[in-house]
């Protein structure tokens, strides 16, 4: 039932957007213990129509933490190649990943998990509610709505998250720019069964004049999206036909492949923009209402959950009473960066797709047989489409680990890292003979009391010890018994 006119209803944290970032943070915290409500201004929960069309590797990561990348795997087609300009192959399947593919997937399958995890957890949900405005004190947020009915409500919550998109009522509410330009105008996109199926993999080619790439899903369907130089000054809303993308194909690619049958078909723009500040006070932003880009590299989504995934545990830290305020800093400090790399490394890929005159595309050519050639620019290269090779900044002296992805190492037992990450918490990863923290006898282990903290230990002879994030990064490592140093490193992120 819609709130009444006037009425306020309280919740620790309100999430803006049931898109796939809102729903993965909303289910977090609330898994954790956080009352989380919901607010959407569409009022159907799920929407066939979708744009983002692939999981990759380290978000793939994230959802087995959460119990459910196996469920989402088996709902696509798995892709091992990348392959960009004709000439240049990426072989992701190399990655040191349980993950190491592509996942075809189409968005509202990712959303259709995270949103029954969610209300499973007992999320709130009040769908049809626009967002009309927003004022924060040293206590809280009120958030002003508007329902479909017509009446309207406000929610108060001690944080509110704007996980809206790139028009985020959130982020033009607390005044924040979104600095950047339109990249790319008129992209025609749809999805096609075709009657000549291309190799499976996800392939961009462009002819100087158009571009175009294809995606397989795995139900039937192809994600094919196009561009062309004369078309590229038409608005959103034009009318769009198959014949145009199927025009656009043959320019990109030498062939249509026969495509029939659309299942959708759409015009769209493509922007690149970043929000200077992804935290106003109690005020945060996240996925694209933070940032936005080129599909190129289908970076977008899996972006905005990996922001949820830094996000979620630290709101839960500080709403508990573990951390102090401050440790919402530290999103802002890591998933900044990650955001700009995002936008740089997708619009590089746009432009290469675009080149044309002779000399960019003499560049493409020369900058494509690097990577091909160079093997630390392909890891590079695959690190950074898939997610793998993000790693956030570590204070100056720390072990070369910290803040880096965590591998899904085994853990003794015959359970894994992600599986032992599975309740939100930290995970503590000592070596098989020691029940105590790594080395000394005045050091105080976390117990298993202690709901911050989980005691594992290496399935091998390693030695060592790793104290792991939510978030699957490494907070805190030493190759030798430090018992100092994990006194002062659980201090610090758990408060433990």
């Amino acid at each position: 039932m819609n709130s009444s006119t006037g009425t306020t209803a309280q919740s620790d944290v309100i999430v803006v957007g049931s898109g796939p970032t809102g729903l993965l943070l909303a289910g977090d915290l609330a898994a954790a213990g956080i009352p989380v409500t919901v607010l959407e201004k569409r009022p159907a929960r799920i929407s066939n129509l979708t744009r983002a069309f692939g999981v990759h590797a380290r978000t793939l990561e994230l959802l087995d933490a959460r119990g459910l990348a196996d469920e989402l795997v088996k709902t696509g087609r798995q892709i091992t190649d990348l392959r960009l300009f004709g000439s240049l192959s990426l072989d992701i399947g190399t990655m040191q990943s349980r993950f190491p593919f592509l996942l075809s997937t189409p968005q509202y399958e990712v959303e259709k998990l995270l949103h029954r995890r969610a209300a499973q957890h007992g999320v709130v949900f009040r769908h049809g509610a626009e967002v009309t405005g927003l004022a924060q004190d040293a206590q809280g947020v009120d958030v002003a709505v508007q329902y479909e009915d017509g009446s309207t409500a406000t929610h108060r919550a001690a944080y509110v998250v704007g996980a809206d998109g790139i028009r985020s009522a959130v982020r033009r509410a607390t005044g924040q720019p979104f600095p950047g330009h339109s990249v790319i105008s008129s992209i025609v996109l749809a999805d096609v069964r075709m009657r000549t199926e291309p190799e499976i993999t996800v392939a961009v080619n462009g002819s100087g004049e158009s571009f175009a790439f294809v995606i397989p899903f795995g139900d039937g369907y192809w994600r094919v999206g196009g561009w062309d130089r004369a078309r590229s000054d038409i608005p959103d809303d034009a009318p769009v036909s198959l014949d145009e993308l199927r025009g656009i194909t043959r320019r990109a690619f030498g062939s249509d492949f026969g495509m029939h049958d659309p299942r959708w078909i759409s015009r769209f723009h493509s922007d690149e923009r970043q929000v200077p500040q992804y935290r106003t006070g109690r005020v945060l932003l996240a996925g694209d209402a933070a940032h936005t880009h080129s599909p190129a590299g289908g970076q977008g989504m899996n972006t905005g959950l990996q922001d949820a995934a830094n996000l979620s545990w630290k709101l839960a830290a500080v709403l508990r009473g573990d951390s102090p305020d401050a440790l919402l800093d530290t999103y802002q400090a890591e998933r900044h960066p990650v955001g700009r790399a995002v936008v740089r490394s997708s619009g590089a890929i746009i432009r290469l797709a675009m080149a044309h005159t002779a000399a960019q595309r003499t560049l493409r050519s020369l900058l494509t047989h690097a990577v091909d050639a160079v093997r630390p620019l392909r890891t590079r290269a695959i690190g950074q489409i898939t997610g793998i090779g993000h790693a956030y900044a570590a204070p100056r002296g720390a072990h070369r680990l910290v803040g880096r992805r965590a591998p899904d190492v085994a853990l003794a037992g015959g359970s894994r890292l992600h599986e032992a990450l599975r309740g939100g918490q930290f995970v503590l990863i000592t070596p098989a003979d020691d029940d105590r923290a790594p080395g000394a006898r005045e050091s105080a282990p976390p117990t298993a009391s202690d709901a911050r903290v989980i005691r594992a230990h290496w399935a091998g002879d390693r030695r060592g010890a790793l104290l792991v994030r939510p978030d699957g990064h490494v907070a805190w490592a030493s190759d030798k018994p430090d018992p100092s140093g994990l006194r002062r490193a659980l201090g610090e992120w758990t408060g433990a």
